[in-house]
C-alpha cells in the first residue's frame, strides 16, 4: 500500500519550496510542471516503502537498477505495456532521486568505479523517462511532455535536487536526516 503525506502537511509545503527556489533561482529551471513533479517525488519516497514499491512476479522487493530494468524488459518478464511503463517511471524517479539527493550512497555501494555508477543511473534514468514519454496512448497522452522534459533535463534536474539536499542539510530537516541515515 502506497503510503502518502497531504499536500498541506508542513514537510509538504517545505519540499515543495526548497525545489521551487533551487530550480527558479539557483539553476534557472523555470518550469512549474517539471518542479511540482520533483517536489511530489520528495513527498512519496520519504516514505521508504515507495522507493522500494517494486516486486517481481514472486513478490521480491526490486532493490537494484539492474533488476529493475529486467523486470521492465516487455519481451521477458513485463506483463503489459502498462507494467513496463509503471517500471520504466519507477526507475527514472528511482534513479534521479539518488543521484540528486544521495550521490554519496552511490558511491559507497560502487566503491572505486563510483563515477561510472553514477554516470549509469543517469544515462538510465534518461532513457527510462524517455521510453515513459512514449506512451502516447490516451490514457498517458497527457504526461508524455513532462517526462520527454525530465528525460532532456535530467542533469539539470539532479544539479537543483542537489541544491535541495544542501537547503536541507543546512536547516538540519528531520526527516532528511532520518533518510540519510537509513539509505547509508
Amino acid at each position: 500500500m502506497k503510503k502518502e503525506i497531504p499536500k498541506k502537511h508542513p514537510l509538504s509545503r517545505l519540499f515543495t519550496a526548497l525545489t521551487e527556489r533551487s530550480f527558479y533561482e539557483y539553476i534557472g529551471l523555470c518550469d512549474p510542471d517539471i518542479t511540482l513533479y520533483i517536489s511530489d517525488l520528495l513527498i512519496e519516497f520519504i516514505h521508504i516503502d515507495n522507493l522500494y514499491k517494486l516486486r517481481d512476479s514472486r513478490g521480491k522487493k526490486l532493490e537494484k537498477v539492474g533488476e529493475m530494468l529486467a523486470e521492465s524488459d516487455q519481451a521477458s518478464r513485463a506483463r503489459s505495456l502498462e507494467r513496463e511503463r509503471e517500471v520504466r517511471k519507477h526507475i527514472g524517479d528511482y534513479t534521479l532521486f539518488f543521484t540528486g539527493m544521495f550521490p554519496e550512497s552511490l558511491k559507497k555501494r560502487a566503491g572505486v568505479m563510483w563515477i561510472d555508477h553514477f554516470r549509469e543511473y543517469i544515462r538510465v534514468g534518461k532513457e527510462s523517462y524517455w521510453i515513459v514519454s512514449q506512451f502516447d496512448c490516451s490514457e498517458y497522452r497527457r504526461e508524455v511532455p513532462l517526462f520527454r522534459k525530465l528525460a532532456q533535463n535530467f542533469d539539470v534536474c539532479v544539479v537543483g535536487l542537489n541544491f535541495v539536499k544542501r537547503e536541507l542539510e543546512r536547516i538540519r530537516e528531520p526527516e532528511y536526516l532520518r533518510a540519510k541515515k537509513i539509505l547509508y
